[in-house]
């Protein structure tokens, strides 16, 4: 067989795999993605009332009021700010990622206790002063960031141990939140993957679909 058929022949294979694995195999699973699972495959958007979009349920963002329930810390500083309007500099990190302190780095700890810059202090507000200075018993992870820094969840405890606050603040039984809180509990993957967790972006718009007692 002369060399170049042998050459021909590489090229034309060569075209026909780029033509499958690059073109063909990716349009079909995009096609596949949106006629099977549309939610997953445009990002897991959700939206309000109005039909606004307000974030995704696979990204955290922050809550900072009494009205709403406060998500983990982040040292991304996760957020749905707009990047035309960014005074506050909330997307200057931009990127995932954990920090990667050990629970006795010096630096974790005061973050923790609050002994912190302001610019710090924006970021990421899962200090103790501040939870207790709302009446908020500590949880793991309520004072320590995620691994991808993205959470979008806590867990039932954290949820609960705020339920005070928020009743409080909107003029709500406790048993209202608390039953907001049940029903917006994810379960086990499966029944027996991972741990159970409150999407905190899913029930504080339940929370403003929530109608006051009074």
């Amino acid at each position: 067989m002369s060399f170049s058929r042998e050459v021909s022949r590489a090229i034309r294979s060569t075209l026909i795999l780029w033509i499958v694995t690059g073109l063909i195999y990716p349009f079909a699973m995009i096609a596949f993605g949106q006629v099977v699972f549309p939610y997953q495959a445009n990002g897991s958007l959700i939206k309000d009332a109005q039909g606004q979009v307000v974030g995704s349920a696979l990204i955290g963002q922050p809550f900072s009021s009494d009205r709403y329930f406060w998500s983990r810390p982040s040292t991304t500083n996760y957020s749905t700010a707009d990047p035309k309007a960014e005074d506050a500099g909330v997307l200057k990190t931009g990127i995932s990622g954990a920090s990667n302190l050990a629970p006795s780095n010096p630096a974790l700890l005061k973050r923790i206790g609050g002994l912190q810059s302001p610019d710090l202090e924006k970021a990421i507000a899962g200090t103790l002063p501040t939870l207790q200075k709302a009446g908020i018993q500590p949880t793991a992870d309520l004072v320590y960031t995620s691994g991808s820094s993205l959470d979008p969840h806590i867990t039932p405890e954290a949820a609960l141990q705020q339920s005070d606050r928020i009743a409080k603040a909107r003029g709500l039984d406790r048993q209202q939140v608390e039953k907001l809180i049940s029903q917006n509990t994810d379960g086990r993957f499966l029944g027996i993957f991972g741990e159970p967790g409150v999407n905190v972006l899913k029930l504080n718009l339940a929370l403003d679909n929530q109608q006051s007692p009074t």
